[in-house]
């Protein structure tokens, strides 16, 4: 007469499984959620999705053609105290011509802040073509209570622009600048901006109609 082993219950087993898959996919998921912008920026840079920029490995486009566009500066904030304009609002240079524009922002907070500019060009398909050589996007700048600080964007737009069937008539882009609070400062980021002083821009394109 044989004697029959006693199974362990089943239920024990799928219960394990069930937390080993719920901790590897919760796992996964906050590392998704950490790479997700790094990976999208790294995206966005390499094939203008959105309007976003080039940044050029040189500083000269090779050739410049007897045609000229007119690239147009914009600039807005999103919780940060400070001023943040274009230096002028707009430039026309001939296209491959490597040119320079300047921004400048100043701090209206009694004390230190810090900002990072994020940026996109319009239409959007003209992404690819805008090269910036130089730029303040991406960097987090610091600047004490009542300190002005001159940004300098240095870019031209790629020659093969005027191969593209949809922007071979284009005659203006618009480059747009938008500063955000470093995380770090959350509380400042939340604070109102010195008294006599605005959150928006009233002298940039995008106050202007443009």
């Amino acid at each position: 007469m044989s004697i029959e082993t006693p199974r362990k219950p089943a239920g024990k087993n799928s219960n394990a499984i069930v937390a080993a898959v719920c901790l590897a996919f919760f796992t996964g998921m906050i590392g998704m959620a950490y790479a997700a912008v790094p990976l999208y920026k790294m995206f966005c840079q390499a094939t203008g999705y959105g309007g976003t920029t080039q940044r050029a490995e040189k500083q000269y486009a090779g050739r410049v053609l007897d045609r000229e566009i007119t690239v147009r500066f914009d600039a807005n904030i999103a919780g940060v105290p400070w001023e943040f304009q274009p230096v002028q609002r707009s430039m026309t240079m001939k296209i491959g011509e490597t040119v320079q524009a300047h921004y400048q922002a100043t701090n209206k907070f009694d004390r230190p802040v810090t900002g990072r500019a994020t940026f996109n060009v319009q239409p959007e398909l003209a992404g690819p073509y805008f090269n910036k050589v130089e730029c303040f996007c991406f960097t987090d700048t610091s600047l004490k209570p009542g300190e002005t600080l001159d940004m300098p964007v240095l870019f031209y737009v790629d020659p093969d622009i005027v191969n593209v069937p949809e922007l071979k008539d284009v005659k203006t882009i618009t480059l747009s600048y938008t500063m955000f609070p470093v995380e770090k400062n959350k509380p400042v980021a939340s604070s109102e901006p010195a008294q006599g002083t605005s959150k928006t821009i009233s002298d940039t394109e995008a106050n202007l109609g443009g």
